[in-house]
């Protein structure tokens, strides 16, 4: 894009040049990511074209797409020409290509260790700023039925019912359960508190024939398996 591009609308561009025309013309390949998030945007600002405040967002982010997904609108909004609206926009269609590899995952997965969990649960939670327990649901063939969210916390933390984890489980059938949160510090040890709610919920489990075969805690670009420490 050249410098006279920066300061026109996208409209008046030649175009070969504009994003949506690009990506009709030569597929979605085609578009580098700021062209991608502009189509996302829609509209540039009195300044920028939307090329432009796609590029700015994305040097915010080291020109990654996975710190983008960690920002916030408050994020977000501290570039200039980018409002709640562009924002919130910007998050779902982020959020949705998650989901989409979480979908992915769910139809051919059968879990056989700790990295199958990993593998699942990276895309969702990597990225999470705050603390997120999830559990997932396996039959008696160790393939996944289901993943369920059961809380949502802080920087810090986060609280796992027990109650309603194994009242979760009961209610989907499912012959045993994997547990796993992510540590958005980065640090994937277990601290003490989450050793003590795991054997809680292994105690529990084996009460209810219900086994708790792993808890996994997932950083960034790491994880920590209880089974395949020996705490579990």
């Amino acid at each position: 894009m050249t410098d006279y591009q920066k300061n026109i609308p996208i409209r008046l561009w030649a175009e070969d040049d504009r994003p949506r025309e690009k990506l009709l013309l030569k597929g979605k390949r085609a578009l580098s990511n700021a062209e991608l998030i502009a189509i996302l945007l829609g509209s540039g600002s009195r300044e920028f074209s939307a090329v432009e405040l796609s590029k700015r967002i994305l040097e915010d982010s080291r020109g990654k797409l996975k710190e983008l997904s960690r920002q916030s609108v408050a994020d977000l909004t501290r570039t200039k020409g980018i409002g709640p609206a562009k924002a919130v926009t910007l998050i779902a269609a982020l959020e949705l290509g998650n989901r989409t590899s979480m979908e992915e995952s769910l139809n051919r997965k059968k879990v056989s260790c700790s990295r199958d969990v990993y593998s699942f649960f990276r895309p969702l939670l990597q990225d999470s700023s705050y603390e997120e327990f999830w559990i997932l649901l396996l039959n008696r063939g160790n393939k996944i039925l289901s993943s369920i969210c059961i809380s949502q916390g802080g920087l810090s933390g986060t609280v796992a019912d027990p109650k309603k984890i194994f009242k979760t489980a009961l209610e989907n059938y499912a012959a045993s359960v994997i547990l796993c949160h992510n540590h958005p510090s980065g640090n994937i040890r277990p601290s003490d508190s989450d050793i003590r709610l795991t054997q809680k919920l292994k105690k529990a489990g084996s009460f209810l024939d219900l086994p708790v075969v792993d808890h996994i805690i997932i950083g960034e670009n790491n994880y920590f398996s209880f089974a395949d420490d020996g705490l579990l």
